[in-house]
């Protein structure tokens, strides 16, 4: 398993913009994929959005074309770009890495939220 540590989180107004960093410890950063994922009050966590270890993407439809996933294997990290934030996207937010012959291993998650 691996040690991830999300960051970036905070309060932001609809319409606004955050970045989420998601920092794992190691040097086999590369062999996961890696994702975003998210839990509201009341809800199941869903996923929000995927890398795999080859730089493919995939995103849940209701942030298509707002957020982005990135990751840069020379600093450990993945990244989200959360833009045209809605109210609807307060949640925490969980990193997630997953390996075949690793496991899965999940950060602490950080809050955002969207309110005016």
């Amino acid at each position: 398993q691996v040690q991830l540590v999300e960051s970036g989180g905070g309060l932001v107004q609809p319409g606004g913009s955050l970045r989420l960093s998601c920092a794992s410890a190691g040097n086999i950063f590369s062999a996961y994929a890696m994702g975003w994922y998210r839990q509201a009050p009341g809800k199941q966590r869903e996923m929000v959005a995927r890398i795999t270890t080859g730089g493919s993407t995939n995103y849940a439809d209701s942030v298509k074309g707002r957020f982005t996933i990135s990751r840069d294997n020379a600093k450990n990290t993945v990244y989200m770009q959360m833009n045209s934030l809605k109210v609807e996207d307060t949640a925490v937010y969980y990193c997630r890495a997953d390996s075949l012959g690793l496991g899965t291993s999940w950060g602490q998650g950080t809050q955002v939220t969207v309110s005016s």
